[in-house]
């Protein structure tokens, strides 16, 4: 199997750091990391369009030549592939609430990240052909509203689902590590619980993945 990637993107960063809890050996799981280079436009090249056809980092080919993309289908193949330490929910109900989680954190805080991003970062202008600024200052306001939210949550819970560490965890830090390209710092905000919240993740061993 090959694993795309593209290094400091934050999307490939959630599935090296799903790996790295999963305590994933690569060699041993047959999977090989290949760098794609974004800022080389490899990604739209007609060779990687046949295998993701909408050119999107992270994907993941089987030996059979099948190409799975998107994060959250990533990391729901490798939680059926290494079902232990669990990510995503024992049962129905914690997968759901997890989920839940998730999605708002990727949908609500990472989104608007990125679009304020790539919208207003000169160094990413080549990526984002038209860049409309505006929009992209608008998504950073958007951001810091999901931002206050998720201290709040924080402030009466040790983690973004509840009261473990999942793929929920994974997704709000790999957002939280991107807008650093926007200078934004939670704790220089107030959002205290949400900064100490983002140092104990950092203290991982798998935050260390780029």
């Amino acid at each position: 199997m090959k694993l795309y990637v593209a290094p400091r993107a934050p999307n490939p960063r959630r599935v090296r750091m799903f790996l790295a809890e999963k305590g994933i050996d690569l060699v041993a799981a047959g999977i090989a990391l290949v760098d794609v280079d974004l800022n080389a436009q490899e990604h739209k090249s007609e060779a990687f369009r046949a295998k993701s056809p909408l050119a999107r980092i992270p994907a993941l080919e089987f030996d059979d030549g099948r190409v799975l993309t998107e994060t959250r289908a990533i990391c729901t193949w490798l939680e059926g592939f290494c079902p232990t330490p669990n990510l995503m929910g024992v049962d129905a109900t914690e997968r759901a609430f997890i989920e839940m989680a998730d999605r708002r954190v990727e949908w609500y805080f990472m989104l608007p990240i990125g679009h304020c991003i790539r919208h207003t970062h000169p160094g990413l202008a080549p990526l984002e052909q038209p860049q409309f600024p505006d929009f992209g200052r608008s998504q950073g306001e958007k951001m810091l509203e999901t931002a206050a939210w998720l201290d709040r949550e924080l402030q009466h819970q040790p983690w973004i689902a509840g009261e473990r560490f999942t793929i929920a965890d994974i997704t709000a830090f790999c957002a939280l590590e991107f807008a650093k390209l926007m200078r934004f710092s939670a704790g220089e905000k107030g959002f205290f619980a949400l900064q100490a919240w983002r140092d104990r993740v950092a203290g991982r061993a798998s935050a260390g993945v780029a």
